[in-house]
């Protein structure tokens, strides 16, 4: 008996031990847990500090002011008001310089931002800031002022590049990686809002990538107080990095309502680097008129998913003599792999002019990789088309066919609708309603110049198209349709 109470007493010490370590384990779960919100909290303090004053004293000196001031010509009578030689016109010319003031030049004046990025003088605003100006003047936050010339300008990002000559070395900043600009990363906005002077406001950034409007579009949103005047201004991460210029506001009554947009400085830097060095932009030029790849479009070539680029029309220059054909789907630039056509078109802009570049294709089912030394944009855009000449392609005829109704492309046709003398292929005359050619934008007056990515040079020929692609089991017939001379595929389903 006394063993079974000893034995009795030495398990219920195990218990309560037991017991007390679990009490223990918890009080220190706890704890842990405790310390583990605290170091959260902790990092949430850090990522956000109490104040941004120390940023904003550190980066404010760079800011300035832009004021713009351009001489308008007076009237020198009463233009518009009554015809020449009335009767009424010394009448009116009276009336109109009854204060002596009608026929004097005035001046208009404007207001902007930017910043200095080198100690020398070299300061970065919008184009639209400037563009027209007979006067730049350059406000700094010490409040002098200096004069300032445009080195040089380029509409198509909206940058413009000016320079300053200062007896002493200017404060500045530096370019961040806008790349590494995360969406909830905080950032600041600097300039000169609505005439206000200099001034500062916060938020994060609310979108990459966004696309306005221009063809090198790649602009960080943002909900930072943007307003007029801002253009040009800074848009800083918080280690006082240049990551954005202020450049445009969507608003339905000219202010802000927090959706601002401010051009990434991986283009601006691109863009004021050539600026500097030649006054002007150097880009790339491939040399082709291209369309994303829709799905139904993929499908009808063949493609595995809708991914590259499709070449519509291939005119004279780079792509041409290196062999790029209408109907390739760019899928590879220069060692970098094509989404869209938008992708490319930066990547071209971005690449050196002269740079040989691998093309890589998708053509017949199969891909091919072409050479191709790239000439520069700036150059094919001043350049004038050549006239062509051509044949007459045969007699008219009419059919319907996959809702359209269809004729050869005669010569009368071409004169009438002002088309190349050289242009071959068939000529909508109707489109049915409610059918998918007309879902697809196909109209009147539209040219059919390939089917199946072969050129159509009769009815006949398209009829030999469509029996193809239903032999080969696919469920459309990729047309190359042109409107006006611009180019573009359409992918259209063959029923049954």
């Amino acid at each position: 008996m006394p063993n079974s109470q000893a034995a009795l007493q030495a398990v219920t010490i195990t218990a309560s031990t037991h017991e007390a370590l679990i009490i223990r384990f918890r009080f220190l779960w706890v704890g842990a847990l405790t310390l583990m919100f605290v170091l959260a909290q902790a990092a949430i303090a850090h990522a956000r500090p109490e104040s941004l004053a120390p940023l904003a004293s550190q980066i404010s000196p760079s800011v300035v002011n832009i004021t713009t001031t351009t001489v308008i010509e007076g009237r020198t009578g009463p233009q518009g008001i009554v015809p020449e030689g009335s009767p009424f016109e010394d009448f009116f010319r009276d009336f109109q310089d009854r204060d002596g003031n009608n026929n004097r030049s005035r001046r208009s004046s404007a207001l902007g931002s930017g910043f200095v990025i080198s100690e020398d003088g070299y300061v970065v605003t919008n184009n639209h800031v400037i563009e027209g100006a007979d006067e730049i003047l350059i406000e700094f936050f010490s409040g002098e002022e200096l004069p300032a010339k445009v080195i040089g300008t380029d509409p198509k990002t909206d940058i413009a590049l000016l320079k300053v000559e200062a007896p002493n070395a200017l404060p500045f900043v530096s370019f961040g990686d806008s790349d590494n600009a995360l969406v909830g990363d905080w950032v600041m906005a600097m300039g000169n809002p609505l005439g206000q002077g200099f001034s500062a406001s916060a938020g994060i950034v609310s979108a990459r990538n966004r696309s306005l409007t221009g063809t090198y579009d790649d602009y960080i949103q943002t909900d930072a107080a943007i307003n007029r005047g801002n253009s040009g201004g800074p848009l800083f991460n918080m280690d006082g990095e240049v990551i954005g210029v202020n450049t445009a506001i969507l608003s339905p009554n000219g202010g802000s309502i927090g959706i601002g947009f401010s051009m990434a400085s991986n283009v601006v830097t691109r863009v004021v680097d050539q600026l500097k060095e030649f006054g002007e932009t150097r880009r790339g030029w491939l040399g082709v008129r291209i369309q994303d790849v829709s799905d139904d479009v993929a499908e009808a070539m063949g493609l595995a998913e809708a991914v590259g680029a499709l070449v519509t029309d291939v005119p004279d220059g780079p792509a041409k003599d290196a062999g790029l054909l209408a109907g390739d789907v760019i899928i590879s630039f220069d060692g970098v792999d094509v989404d869209d056509t938008r992708a490319l078109v930066r990547k071209v802009g971005n690449t050196m002019v002269g740079k040989a570049v691998r093309v890589v294709v998708y053509r017949e089912g199969g891909t091919q990789t072409l050479l191709v030394t790239l000439g520069r944009r700036e150059d094919a855009e001043r350049a004038v088309p050549a006239a062509t000449e051509g044949d007459d392609p045969g007699q008219k005829k009419k059919t319907e066919v996959l809702g359209l109704t269809l004729s050869l492309l005669t010569a009368d046709a071409r004169l009438e609708m002002g088309l190349p003398d050289d242009m071959e292929g068939l000529l909508v005359m109707a489109v049915d309603e409610s059918t998918q050619a007309f879902e697809k934008g196909l109209r009147a007056g539209d040219v059919i110049t390939e089917a199946g990515q072969q050129k159509v040079k009769s009815l006949g020929d398209l009829d030999d198209r469509i029996s193809e692609a239903r032999e080969a089991g696919r469920k459309s017939l990729l047309l190359l349709v042109r409107r006006a001379g611009e180019p573009r595929f359409v992918a259209l389903g063959l029923g049954g």
